[in-house]
């Protein structure tokens, strides 16, 4: 294998994600359907791939740090990894969730010690195992990372999919936003976890989508401090819905769930936080599934195509995902669906710049 260059840390991990992270240069589509523009180019791991190690055998492994049954974001990753691996001949997923990042690293070298030829990230909160990329323990893998996981130089064995939760944020909030105007309410829920770079970016970022039709519109936005803690989630939630909030968004893990119950009760609409769970007695899929991203992954490496040193961006508008879609029963007429299409293609076509967006109406 060739040697491994060590991952440098240029900047912050600033997750502009997810699901993560504004598009940069001109993409040209992929046949299974991402960008490949900003990539950083690189050579492929000089293992044979799909197995990579040469032991005869084909192994990923998985490590995250939510829920593996959360019905949602974190699911999402397993589920259509293990819907992959099913369809191969011979190959093997090892999974381990509810990984504390504070041993993230030695959670990747134990993964690396049972002979896995792929080491995938489930989220950006485990990017501390980054570092065991470069050891002798994790010699002849490859790494799959998600789109939070920004401010590195990839490695020659290092792939990233990229997102922009600018993007996809903006769009849940104007979907929002068409459902309030009908309705006359003025103020939304945001309930997320610990209060990180990403989930306030992403906070900022739905407030100024919804503002984009409601200008005085306010989001109470609330950190419980834990993704998947439902007690936390239900408390704010109901301190929240007391408030008079007319759109709740749950942004979560495992709480997901025990949260949005509170908004159907209450009559509100409430949006998915990556998946699309329309028929659920959700109002809005905002989806930016990192089980599609990691799938589109998995097919070039079983086909031997995945190429280390690379950013493959998924881009709002031009892609077929991230997108944000009203459900049957969310009351939104042809016109709501038609001007949220027209809207999320102005932000492929750069008519609407999220960023720009964020910093006008997002605080």
């Amino acid at each position: 294998m060739s040697s491994i260059r060590p991952l440098r840390r240029t900047a912050a991990l600033a997750a502009v994600a997810v699901v993560a992270l504004s598009a940069c240069g001109d993409n040209a589509d992929d046949s299974d359907g991402g960008s490949d523009g900003g990539s950083s180019g690189g050579g492929s791991s000089s293992g044979e791939q799909p197995d990579v190690n040469g032991d005869g055998d084909v192994t990923i492994g998985v490590l995250s740090p939510g829920d593996l049954n959360d019905n949602g974001y974190y699911e999402s990753f397993v589920v259509k990894a293990q819907e992959f691996v099913d369809q191969q001949d011979g190959w093997e997923l090892i999974q381990v969730g509810s990984i504390n990042p504070a041993d993230a690293l030695e959670q990747a070298r134990n993964m690396c010690r049972q002979g896995v030829d792929m080491v995938a990230l489930a989220a950006s909160e485990l990017a501390d195992a980054l570092p065991a990329a470069e050891e002798d323990v994790c010699a002849d893998t490859i790494w799959y990372l998600p789109s939070q996981t920004e401010g590195y130089e990839l490695a020659d064995n290092v792939v990233l999919s990229q997102d922009s939760a600018s993007e996809s944020l903006l769009a849940a909030g104007y979907a929002l936003g068409l459902l309030m105007q009908d309705s006359g309410a003025t103020t939304a829920g945001f309930v997320t976890g610990p209060e990180l770079d990403f989930s306030i970016i992403a906070a900022q970022s739905f407030q100024a989508g919804v503002r984009q039709l409601i200008p005085e519109a306010e989001v109470v936005t609330t950190y419980t401090g834990d993704f998947d803690d439902s007690g936390l989630a239900v408390e704010a939630t109901q301190a929240q819905i007391g408030q008079g909030i007319g759109g709740l968004y749950p942004y979560l893990g495992g709480a997901t769930d025990a949260a949005a119950e509170l908004g159907f009760e209450a009559g509100i609409p409430v949006l998915t936080p990556g998946t699309d769970r329309c028929g659920d007695g959700y109002a809005i899929s905002v989806i930016f599934d990192p089980g599609e991203y990691f799938a589109a992954a998995l097919e070039d490496f079983a086909a031997g195509e995945l190429v280390g040193g690379e950013t493959r961006i998924w881009r709002m508008g031009v892609d077929p995902l991230p997108t944000v879609q009203f459900c049957e029963d969310s009351g939104a007429t042809a016109e709501h669906e038609q001007q949220l299409a027209d809207f999320i293609a102005s932000v492929g076509d750069g008519t609407i710049d999220p960023t720009a967006e964020v910093e006008r109406l997002g605080s």
